[in-house]
């Protein structure tokens, strides 16, 4: 069974089964600030909980409760609050920490999508040279769960192509798939925290290095 209906949610549709839950709904914009907005998604996460006990629950945090810069944001609180709550409520788990979700449509504030708009309006915007981001296929969620949902219970695994891709890296990519020159400026600004893989997320990409993984990722959603 899934819960949500946003990229994550539809990507799921081809591994949906009846005895697991799929938590894919909730608060997306790592910004907000309105309690409300984290109560009703730790509403829905509770009742749903309380609804399949039995079940097992596959639940989508973000990589960034690894960012030292960010231990203080609601978002960030809010989702290792929820972390902990399926702990220590639940039989069987996994808790899927993403990186930076490439996809169709979705989100316009993500990385690929901001980018992307701003090269095709003809906008100047900001590169920063120090910042580096983990990207993640959404095409890889599924399949990764459909490959290790079963062995992998009662664990958070930290989910994304384990490359710290730079900003102008991205950038050089999407101007060639679409044919258009970026306009920005670079500052000495930036950063990126580390993340530490395991060797189920190695596995999984093994046999295709960065540059063809983000080469793919333009061709496919741009």
């Amino acid at each position: 069974m899934i819960i949500g209906n946003g990229l994550i949610a539809k990507s799921l549709y081809p591994i949906d089964v009846e005895d697991c839950l799929f938590f894919a709904s909730g608060v997306s914009n790592s910004l907000e600030t309105r309690s409300s907005e984290f109560e009703r998604e730790f509403s829905l996460l509770k009742n749903s909980i309380n609804k399949h006990p039995e079940g097992r629950l596959v639940y989508f945090s973000t990589l960034s409760v690894n960012d030292q810069s960010k231990q203080n944001s609601c978002y960030v609180l809010h989702k290792l609050k929820l972390e902990d709550y399926i702990r220590n409520n639940t039989s069987g788990h996994l808790i899927l920490r993403i990186g930076n979700i490439v996809g169709k449509g979705g989100n316009p504030n993500t990385l690929f999508n901001f980018l992307k708009a701003q090269i095709f309006q003809g906008n100047t915007f900001n590169v920063h040279q120090r910042a580096r981001r983990l990207l993640l296929d959404i095409d890889d969620v599924p399949k990764f769960l459909q490959m290790n949902s079963e062995r992998i219970n009662n664990q958070t695994v930290n989910f994304a192509y384990p490359y710290y891709f730079d900003l102008k890296e991205i950038v050089q990519v999407l101007e060639t798939q679409m044919q258009e020159k970026a306009r920005y400026t670079e500052t000495d600004e930036g950063d990126f925290y580390k993340v530490d893989f395991d060797e189920t997320i190695n596995d999984f990409f093994t046999g295709i290095n960065a540059d063809q993984y983000l080469r793919i990722l333009a061709e496919k959603y741009i």
